[in-house]
């Protein structure tokens, strides 16, 4: 067995109500490279494991076939993961190296990875890993019109899974794709069709996708989508992403005072902040991600992605003034101003 990580990662594997994430997880239990980790569900019985089943730990806990650890969360979500860790250090359980949680389907992805960070245990053990979001392929666009945790869970999703593909019309596919691009820019999305590993979903992503962002120069902001109230209703969505990019390098110690005021003053309505920049005087690349008030430590990339050295940040926000944001960031951050923005507001 390899020498443990750390800080063990927690995962989190969220979707609205009935947009597949239990037969997703059920599917994902049969993967070899869950055999080191410990699971966090709501009920036993929802996803059948007795097909899985080795022997039972204790009433909330079971070893599966695969060496996997799966437990029931029966109240506090930090009580469940320091008794892991507990029986973890005794050896009681297999020592695993990383941690899958299946939230609600009505969960703000949030609470659940703030908890990593507020527990004073848990912080010095754990770290937030990848946020992995099921989106019903069928449902999909009617759950994003009416239902603001749908908007929330998919904001904040590294990876988005399409189910229910095969029960979708194609055009309706890249309808719910287009929106989902519109929503998060950066996440990867995934077809339960054309198949993926529990790897795939989980693996940590050191390299920001840099390509995949919309907006390949200047300053550039996402319209809000109009949405519906459950009772028909229409209101603005306050969810918008915004993809700054330029070309000169970022003041490193500014960037991160700007960014710390960001968060101190608004991280309830920035939902994800994630990117690749370039540092003065650094010859690699530099990734940061954040969600919310919680920025994971930034990575110093081997190698910039392509020949492209320009440096790109995605914000995605609840009911935030991005085009305030964009004029915030010229204004601290870069060294010099990027060419063609006047500092105003785009018409």
């Amino acid at each position: 067995m390899a020498e443990l990580p750390p800080f063990t990662p927690v995962h989190l594997l969220t979707g609205f109500l009935g947009s597949g994430k239990t037969t997703l997880l059920k599917r994902l239990l049969d993967d070899p490279a869950l055999s080191d980790t410990a699971v966090l569900i709501n009920e036993f019985g929802e996803v059948g494991l007795d097909h899985h089943l080795v022997e039972r730990i204790d009433e909330t806990m079971v070893l599966l076939q695969s060496g996997c650890v799966c437990c029931t969360m029966r109240g506090e979500l930090a009580e469940a993961i320091r008794d892991l860790h507990s029986k973890r250090e005794r050896g009681q359980i297999s020592p695993f190296r990383q941690v899958v949680i299946e939230s609600t389907g009505l969960a703000d992805p949030f609470p659940v990875l703030s908890t990593l960070k507020s527990d004073p245990m848990l912080r010095h053990h754990f770290k937030a890993g990848n946020v992995v979001t099921t989106v019903d392929a069928v449902n999909g666009e009617v759950e994003l019109d009416r239902y603001i945790e749908s908007n929330r869970q998919v904001a904040v999703a590294d990876r988005l899974v399409m189910t229910k593909t095969d029960l979708a019309e194609g055009v309706e596919i890249v309808r719910l794709s287009d929106r989902l691009r519109r929503i998060n820019p950066d996440a990867a999305i995934l077809d339960v069709r054309f198949g993926f590993s529990a790897s795939d979903l989980f693996e940590p992503d050191t390299v920001t996708r840099g390509s995949l962002l919309q907006s390949q120069s200047g300053f550039f902001c996402e319209e809000a989508a109009l949405l519906s109230t459950a009772d028909g209703q229409t209101h603005q969505a306050a969810i918008a992403s915004c993809v700054l990019s330029w070309d000169d390098e970022v003041d490193w110690t500014a960037f991160g005072l700007w960014l710390t005021m960001l968060l101190n003053r608004h991280g309830e309505s920035v939902l994800r902040v994630k990117g690749i920049l370039n540092i003065a005087s650094e010859d690699r690349p530099v990734a940061i991600h954040g969600i919310q008030h919680l920025v994971h430590p930034p990575v110093h990339m081997e190698a910039w992605p392509s020949e492209d050295r320009s440096s790109r940040l995605v914000i995605i926000a609840d009911g935030l003034d991005l085009e305030r944001v964009q004029r915030s960031f010229a204004a601290f951050a870069l060294t010099s101003r990027p060419k063609g923005h006047d500092g105003g507001s785009r018409g």
